[in-house]
């Protein structure tokens, strides 16, 4: 049969984890067996709303349960395609000749019938029939090898009646089992619910961790991409300039050694020439002969006008050697004005986070979930008295601190005509007249008061001369 294909885990209900008994149906669609879904809606009669256990789908009033007959049948047909001996691997004490599955257990025997032998089986009261069992021992007081018909609640045990009569059970406050399971049942449901709200209030917590989490990935991300790009620039501008720098050296050290080369070869001649006539000069003055000597050549003063133009030249020649430092300290300075663009590319100023610190919260504080929103409230939120918590004035601090840096908050506040919002260090007073923000030296606060504004600090109020029409600071 094609049920017989069919995984066993499919037709487990979701609450008890067993094969369905009786499957109903939700609106939403889900399977559960009608007793489950049955206590699980009792256990939400109070709320005022009803939630399906699987997808959470609420509705107001209680949902009807409708039968899924489809789903039962296909329940049938796969217990009835399992091998008899998974019908508990129980089977009847009288055929011992043959392993016959057992359809009834008997409490007063301590025996498991077939169809045959529950026929003729005694039909007289204390013989108890309940479903197959091997555990037939459980159900009756190892002592007295009675029925185990109440219980004890002091010892918070199953007991029979002579237990509850002359054994050590006597005197104690008993109630029969299906009262006593009643109530159990009752706490377990109570059990249940704190347990699905609490899960559902850590599902939220884990949510919004996911969501924090991703958020700080994205913006590291952010930043790590805004970092690259902005070194990628600065490397490409400063091997722009640094090409530009060492070309401006190249062209100034050939210009230089050119210009040092000419007077260089200029002077070369005039020592040369001056080598001659000094030479010419020394031949006359070392000659005998007067007449040689008027005849000789008459060299006369050494031509000024040459050596002050080559003077001249040599004094336009940088002193030293060194290079125009014009184009390189123009370098410098655009330079630093990179170096300022940086800082502005790098300190791009955002809005930073705040979450309030519930533990520092004054008891009239109602604090929102996502711990963004604080508010007044009349009734009081009983939270624990403790040194971090503020006990006069309705303040709260934010859940992290900082030492340095600059930092900027955006605030909604409502249309009240009187507000605080400030920051102040750890150790600002917790109790009486110095705990209040900007009645100290450790705090600062911006205060609004009937549409006007203040900035207070130590006791001493600045005020401050607009007035501002929305509600955002």
């Amino acid at each position: 049969m094609a049920s017989a294909d069919v995984r066993k885990d499919l037709l487990d209900c979701s609450i008890c984890l067993n094969i369905y008994t009786d499957p109903i149906t939700l609106r939403c669609g889900h399977n559960f067996c009608r007793d489950c879904i049955d206590q699980v809606l009792d256990t939400q009669e109070g709320s005022g709303v009803y939630s399906c256990p699987e997808c959470r789908a609420e509705s107001v009033e209680r949902p009807v349960l409708v039968r899924n007959i489809t789903l039962c049948n296909i329940v049938e047909s796969f217990l009835f395609t399992q091998p008899a001996q998974e019908e508990n691997g129980i089977f009847c004490t009288y055929c011992v000749d043959s392993s016959v599955p057992a359809v009834k257990s008997c409490l007063h025997c301590e025996a498991s019938l077939c169809d045959k032998h529950l026929r003729v089986h005694s039909k007289a009261p204390e013989h108890i029939l309940i479903e197959p069992t091997t555990s037939l021992e459980k159900k009756k007081c190892s002592i007295h090898r009675e029925l185990l018909k109440y219980f004890c609640i002091k010892d918070s045990a199953c007991v029979c009646v002579s237990c509850s009569l002359t054994g050590e059970h006597r005197g104690h406050q008993v109630e029969m089992l299906d009262v006593a399971s009643e109530k159990k049942k009752k706490r377990l449901r109570n059990v249940l619910q704190d347990l699905i709200t609490k899960r559902d209030e850590t599902k939220k917590r884990v949510q919004s961790l996911q969501e924090r989490k991703g958020k700080v990935h994205r913006r590291a991300d952010g930043a790590v991409a805004e970092v690259s790009a902005l070194f990628i620039d600065m490397r490409r501008q400063l091997k722009g300039l640094e090409k530009r720098v060492l070309s401006e050296i190249s062209r100034q050290k050939d210009e230089l050694s050119l210009s040092i080369s000419d007077l260089l070869q200029q002077l070369e001649l005039k020592k040369d020439e001056l080598s001659m006539k000094i030479r010419l000069i020394e031949e006359l003055c070392n000659m005998t002969d007067p007449l040689t000597v008027l005849q000789g050549p008459d060299m006369g003063d050494a031509e000024e006008g040459d050596d002050k133009d080559q003077e001249r030249q040599e004094k336009h020649l940088p002193d030293g050697g060194h290079l125009d430092v014009g184009f390189i300290s123009q370098t410098l300075h655009t330079l630093s004005a990179m170096m300022r663009d940086v800082k502005k590319g790098i300190y791009v100023p955002k809005p930073a986070d705040m979450f309030l610190d519930v533990n520092t919260a004054h008891n009239n504080l109602h604090i929102s979930d996502d711990r963004k929103t604080a508010a007044w409230s009349e009734i009081m939120q009983n939270r624990p008295e403790t040194p971090e918590r503020f006990q006069r004035f309705c303040n709260v601090l934010g859940s992290s601190s900082f030492s340095s840096g600059r930092y900027y908050w955006e605030a909604e506040c409502n249309k009240a005509a009187w507000w605080e919002i400030g920051m102040c260090y750890p150790s600002i007073e917790r109790e009486g007249g110095q705990s209040r923000f900007g009645e100290n030296n450790k705090s600062w606060c911006l205060r609004r008061d009937n549409g006007l504004y203040a900035v207070i600090h130590d006791s001493k109020v600045f005020q401050l001369p607009q007035k501002r029409s929305n509600n955002q600071i």
